[in-house]
């Protein structure tokens, strides 16, 4: 049965649901801050996982999503504490009635003031239930916001993808087009509407504004928008919004440093006198969080009369190996998003393992392993679909700490060795 939104009947629906509407909002926001939290993990982690895969299409997507949740949780917990005010309020204006200023024995003075300034204890609870429904019903709009502005980077990215040579000019075209209707539509998001106050502009912006309601979503919420900004009470919220989270965001950047010396950037790598958790597998292994940095080896203390040697494999080495050796370059580049409907043959024949052999051959050529000072011949065999392993044996290593380096061939007609990156560790004989 469809409802007629003009009906007395449904007015009437609707205006009982308003009234119980907190009871909804409670509901709602305790459940929803449960389960985000819960998210934030996941998230971080698969975003993490992301860009230790150079997938930055999904990293740019996760960390959206991640954004969105930290903004929902402050929100609707900023809520529940103001509902929960107003519950008080309630309570205890049932039980002491109004505020009584005559009763305070105050002088004249102070009593006009706080009388203009406090005003009723019934106005303090309508303000509550003011702000507590705004902010409740601006959580989510703030989502869309965020969601649009979204899809606004990514189209913008996209038109600096490469094209074909035919259709430059109509891309540059297109971009001067998207720049503008993105410059209109921020201008008159900032204003709350001034492009559309007056009548030669809002000409000249009308099909901007219906092109971009649709690339950003906003036919979707765009009741809230402007059933919020009909009133002098939402325009000043509106108003409000940006600097509000701009300040929170700002706010959860400061940091506490505890040394001029040992920062985290000085730690975000290692080297001869650095020890980055990423470059040791048991490390790794430990910490969900934590991804292998360039190359890994099994620990900080080696016992084993060998270390075992991680290198994960990405794009950008693969495309160092491809323009180390031009032949390595498939005709077809399948890295990326793909939809994956193959299905694998019992004893089908291929050249994969053939082109992985080539693969593993390059480099062997181009990286190479140093400890110390000695450099070691390495061979390397594929363990996953994302790392190559090897071994060097530690027989005739002397014990106390050492210095293993990941080093590149600088191009195919040099014996040039470039360091990508050293970690330390400990050899000591069980």
């Amino acid at each position: 049965m469809v409802q007629n939104d003009k009906s007395n009947t449904f007015k009437k629906l609707i205006d009982r649901l308003q009234e119980d509407s907190w009871q909804m909002e409670l509901l709602i926001s305790g459940f929803a801050i449960f389960g985000l939290f819960h998210a934030l993990d996941p998230i971080i982690i698969e975003a993490l996982r992301a860009q230790f895969e150079q997938n930055l299409t999904f990293v740019s997507v996760l960390f959206t999503v991640h954004f969105c949740i930290r903004i929902l949780i402050f929100n609707l917990m900023v809520h529940v504490l103001m509902r929960g005010l107003w519950i008080g309020s309630l309570g205890m204006r049932y039980v002491f009635g109004d505020i009584d200023f005559d009763q305070l024995n105050y002088t004249v003075k102070f009593n006009n003031f706080l009388k203009r300034k406090v005003g009723t204890f019934d106005g303090f609870i309508s303000k509550l239930e003011n702000i507590c429904s705004v902010l409740f019903a601006i959580s989510f709009l703030l989502i869309f916001y965020v969601v649009s502005i979204f899809i606004i980077l990514v189209l913008g990215m996209s038109l600096n993808a490469d094209i074909p040579d035919w259709s430059v000019y109509l891309m540059q075209i297109v971009a001067v087009l998207f720049l503008i209707g993105t410059f209109l539509t921020f201008l008159d998001f900032i204003t709350i509407g001034f492009l559309k106050k007056k009548k030669w502009l809002a000409k000249i912006y009308y099909p901007f504004y219906r092109v971009f309601s649709i690339l950003t979503l906003s036919f979707l919420y765009r009741p809230l928008v402007y059933n919020l900004l009909d009133n002098k009470y939402g325009r000043r919220i509106s108003m409000l919004l940006i600097p509000t989270y701009l300040a929170i965001y700002f706010l959860f950047q400061i940091t506490y440093k505890s040394s001029n010396f040992i920062t985290p950037e000085t730690v975000g790598h290692s080297s001869s006198r650095v020890a980055n958790m990423s470059n040791y597998i048991d490390e790794v292994q430990k910490n969900e969080k934590l991804f292998m940095g360039e190359f890994a080896i099994q620990s900080t203390v080696i016992t084993e009369p060998f270390i075992r040697i991680i290198v994960p494999i990405n794009k950008s080495i693969e495309d160092s190996l491809m323009t180390f050796d031009p032949g390595l370059k498939p005709r077809n580049d399948n890295r990326g998003l793909k939809l994956n409907f193959e299905i694998t043959i019992a004893g089908a024949k291929t050249n994969h393992s053939v082109a992985t052999e080539k693969y593993i051959k390059t480099f062997e050529k181009k990286f190479h392993f140093k400890i110390d000072t000695t450099l070691f011949e390495t061979q390397f065999v594929v363990t996953s679909l994302e790392s190559l392993e090897t071994y060097i044996a530690t027989k005739g290593l002397a014990e106390g700490k050492h210095t293993i380096e990941f080093l590149s061939m600088k191009n195919n007609k040099s014996k040039e060795l470039v360091s990508i990156r050293k970690v330390p560790f400990w050899f000591y004989k069980e």
